[in-house]
């Protein structure tokens, strides 16, 4: 019976140990919160917001400017010759669809200034999440405000036993599918 029971406990703690030895540390962080406290993303954010101030202030003005030859046209059109009048229409016309054209290319702009502002910040988040992943042992980060995986080990991709066990055949001028 003792013997019995001592191999019972062998077991237990080799069959713990396997299993233990397996396990995969998986950890989670909120990003947008990291990204949030981060001093380099309020300097990016102050920019921004004063790149959008001068582009609206440009809109502004140039609806302004609009506004008054529209007002003068208005009070003028009576006075005016005929191709006079349609030339003086043309030029507001111009200047409506500059505007338009304008307002476009400042949200485009805009878009792109964020994104260039952002992404030195978010480069140095992703860095500081693989060091500390790596440093710890995790095997998987993930980010709970999107869901997303943020770091995994590269040897846990398995896309080459799917693919083997599916029976595809990857022609050699191409790779497998990353993850």
């Amino acid at each position: 019976m003792k013997n019995i029971s001592k191999l019972l406990v062998v077991s237990a703690v080799v069959i713990f140990t396997a299993f233990t030895a397996n396990a995969q540390k998986v950890a989670h962080i909120d990003l947008d919160s990291l990204i949030s406290i981060m001093p380099e993303s309020k300097v990016a954010q102050q920019a921004v917001q004063d790149y959008a101030k001068q582009l609206e202030q440009q809109v502004v003005a140039m609806q302004t400017e609009l506004q008054e030859k529209y007002d003068k046209y208005q009070a003028d059109a009576p006075n005016m010759a005929p191709i006079i009048k349609a030339n003086k229409e043309k030029e507001l016309n111009d200047l409506n669809q500059r505007i338009q054209d304008f307002q476009q290319q400042a949200q485009s702009d805009y878009q792109k200034k964020s994104a260039d502002l952002s992404k030195p910040v978010y480069e140095k988040a992703k860095k500081a999440i693989d060091q500390v992943a790596k440093e710890n042992g995790y095997k998987y980060v993930l980010d709970t405000s999107t869901g997303l995986v943020l770091y995994n080990e590269p040897a846990d991709d398995i896309i080459g036993l799917v693919v083997k066990k599916l029976g595809i055949t990857i022609p050699a001028t191409t790779t497998a599918p990353k993850k």
